[in-house]
């Protein structure tokens, strides 16, 4: 994909999770979505974040049966020792949290590691962390996963502080990830009410559960 920075309109691209999938039948699960443009693969480690999904074993098996880009976010604690199986595994873009790195040196270090190894890089942040916390990395991102929920869990209800984080790294020109829960944001909407639902017209209601929408269109949300 090319993305004009500057100019006046939004790449959408759908990534379906396969968390959402079953697990017995994942290789109908994948051709299922094979008109996606991504794979979004969600790694838990019980201890970053609590819960358990699975880890590169799976990301291998799913990279021998498709072609379509596989991203993969890193819920883990201390990425930079797990990375490179994720890369030999046939990762296309590792994202890891920024509230999993212990330092500026080692983040550093392991941004330029994936990057060195012709992966895709991303860093990821929590509700709560602000956009500030990532800004000495931007530069050297590909993408910013901005979390609308707390990681770990699905089914949870979307956090309108997410939109001003996508709003603020818009002025950078960024392309911005951003993962929401489809069903669940009916419901969020119905609970805080219109002003929620204006805002996130452009995420379309698809059958997958989980969505990718980067953003390169200054001021989008506005």
């Amino acid at each position: 994909t090319n993305y004009h920075r500057g100019a006046n309109y939004m790449d959408m691209k759908i990534s379906p999770s396969i968390l959402a999938s079953d697990y017995a039948n994942l290789q109908s699960e994948l051709d299922r979505i094979k008109s996606s443009d991504l794979i979004h693969v969600d790694v838990m480690d019980g201890h970053f974040v609590p819960n358990i999904s699975f880890g590169y074993s799976i990301l291998k098996d799913v990279s021998k049966v498709t072609n379509l880009f596989l991203d993969v976010h890193l819920m883990i604690s201390e990425p930079q020792k797990y990375v490179n199986e994720f890369i030999k595994s046939g990762a296309n873009l590792i994202v890891f949290h920024i509230e999993a790195m212990d330092n500026k040196e080692d983040t550093l270090v392991l941004i330029h590691h994936i990057k060195e190894n012709n992966v895709q890089v991303g860093i990821s942040i929590k509700p709560n962390t602000p956009v500030d916390a990532i800004q000495d990395y931007l530069s050297l991102l590909d993408v910013v996963l901005v979390m609308s929920v707390e990681p770990g869990f699905g089914g949870q209800l979307f956090k309108e502080i997410a939109l001003d984080k996508i709003k603020d790294l818009a002025q950078e020109e960024k392309i911005i990830i951003t993962i929401i829960s489809l069903k669940l944001m009916v419901e969020s909407t119905n609970q805080q009410g219109n002003n929620v639902k204006k805002q996130v017209l452009m995420f379309l209601l698809l059958e997958a559960m989980y969505l990718i929408v980067k953003i390169v269109h200054k001021g989008l949300l506005l």
